[in-house]
């Protein structure tokens, strides 16, 4: 089910779906986010009141709950960081209630084009937020549990939804150690090169994993694939840990093959950088 749309882009057939597989390089000014995923404020487009969703046990599959929603151009995932700035008065509504209430809500990504919403979003959580004299408020979001939408309540005021979680399945036999470990390396060789590019010094990378599990570190590296929303969106959407870490070596690997190529066209042709 496809939410509505709710923007003023002319509506489109596009839909966002794990079935969506682009894998051109990323943009080399990616690279220098890996180390951290980079916060861009954004204003909200749509959300609504909150509904009772109280953390104190955590949600499992099944349950079935309802979440206000905030369509907006970005993808967040569990553990990333979201600032947020409300200033209208029908969201400034809405962060009253939500202040009374849990602090949660869904984000879920809105293409630019089509104006449409995806199915698939991650709860931000409201970790700090500051009110300002006029009322507008500056919200510190983190990412937490994945959902899918299964039936809007309401559209007005705000998009509220009926909401189930998702969990990444069983990997089988997969070694997810050794994958994760792989896509680390080649996240230190994209940014090594994209530094080098860009005339910065080529130090050694940290440690970006930082002992993360295989899933949370999925989800950091999709984090970083700035400029690639409907990538980001299917990295999401994905409920398999390797899956989503293989595609992710896949991209990675595609990005590090054009910065090798770009570097060897400066070595030969450095004016040309």
């Amino acid at each position: 089910m496809a939410l509505p749309h709710i923007l003023s882009s002319p509506p489109s057939s596009t839909s966002l779906s794990p079935s969506f597989k682009p894998k051109p390089p990323l943009s080399p000014a990616f690279a220098s986010n890996l180390r951290r995923c980079k916060l861009t404020s954004f204003r909200c487009s749509s959300s609504s009141f909150s509904e009772k969703h109280h953390n104190a046990n955590p949600p499992k599959p099944d349950d079935i709950v309802e979440l206000p929603l905030f369509p907006l151009p970005l993808v967040l995932f569990p553990g990333a960081i979201l600032p947020l700035q409300i200033f209208e008065f029908r969201y400034r509504i809405m962060m009253h209630t939500l202040l009374e209430s849990d602090l949660r809500f869904g984000v879920v990504y809105s293409d630019a084009v089509s104006g449409s919403a995806a199915e698939v979003g991650c709860v931000g959580e409201v970790v700090k937020h500051e009110r300002l004299v006029d009322d507008r408020f500056f919200l510190i979001c983190k990412g937490q549990e994945r959902f899918r939408v299964a039936n809007l309540v309401r559209t007005k005021p705000y998009l509220v939804g009926e909401v189930t979680w998702l969990e990444d399945r069983p990997s089988g036999e997969e070694n997810l150690d050794a994958l994760a470990s792989e896509v680390e390396v080649l996240m230190k060789e994209v940014i090594r090169l994209s530094n080098r590019l860009n005339g910065k010094a080529e130090k050694e990378v940290q440690d970006l994993r930082r002992n993360q599990f295989p899933t949370p570190f999925s989800f950091f590296v999709g984090s970083t694939f700035e400029g690639a929303p409907r990538e980001q969106q299917a990295l999401l959407e994905l409920e398999d840990t390797a899956a989503r870490l293989k595609r992710e070596r896949e991209t990675l690997r595609n990005t590090l093959n054009y910065l090798t190529a770009a570097s060897a066209v400066k070595d030969v042709f450095p004016s040309s950088s």
